[in-house]
């Protein structure tokens, strides 16, 4: 089981952010194809994903790229490119955006596809978001969809958009809500990660300005 305490998100489009999260003191750093990469700018940062792989000093940190939404154009080629590219020099694709275990076993299948042409023996590993209605509805399928898959993540934000919630409990106002939000998508993802023996991560805090709101969040 690999280390999980925290789980850095750095843009793949910014090669000096790219530079710090790799000296940072996370356990995971994840170079983000997705929300952080303009539309315009997906294709090029898959370069600058390769590049900062093979030729930075990463330590012991696990390494991972989120790839895009699978619904978008740009997912499949990021899997095939990044995996081609640079699999010896990561450790795991982030797919967000799951809504059923069909997603993941279409991930499993690409990569291990990718792995048998190239005779690779190392298996690139899953991590998965939990952020839309459907993958909440199906997140014990999910959970035990692949045997790549090593973590549940939740996605607070595009989870509550998908709920169509307030989106002052996103930004940790939670007087909008009288209790925890959060409580039932955690616990529900916590149970399904704990049966399947893989990790439950919880989601970023958004506001950073907001400390009273982190604290209560951590707490």
């Amino acid at each position: 089981m690999r280390l999980r305490r925290s789980e850095l998100s750095t843009p793949a489009s910014n090669e000096r952010m790219i530079e710090k999260a790799a000296a940072s003191s996370a356990d995971l750093v994840f170079l983000d194809l997705e929300d952080s990469v303009a539309p315009n700018e997906k294709v090029g940062a898959r370069a600058k994903v390769i590049h900062a792989l093979k030729t930075l000093d990463w330590g012991k940190k696990t390494r991972a790229v989120r790839v895009n939404d699978l619904e978008t154009e740009y997912a499949y080629q990021d899997i095939i490119t990044i995996v081609e590219e640079a699999g010896e020099y990561f450790d795991i694709i982030i797919v967000p955006k799951v809504k059923s275990a069909r997603d993941v076993w279409w991930v499993d299948v690409l990569l291990t596809q990718i792995e048998k042409r190239l005779k690779r023996t190392r298996r690139t590993g899953i991590e998965v978001l939990i952020e839309e209605v459907e993958a909440m509805i199906n997140v014990e399928e999910i959970a035990r969809s692949s045997s790549r898959l090593e973590a549940l993540i939740f996605g607070p934000a595009d989870y509550s958009a998908s709920q169509g919630m307030d989106n002052r409990i996103v930004e940790g106002n939670f007087d909008a809500y009288p209790g925890d939000p959060w409580h039932y998508a955690r616990n529900k993802i916590a149970i399904a990660a704990r049966a399947a023996g893989i990790d439950a991560i919880d989601g970023a805090f958004p506001d950073y300005k907001n400390l009273d709101g982190y604290r209560r969040e951590c707490t």
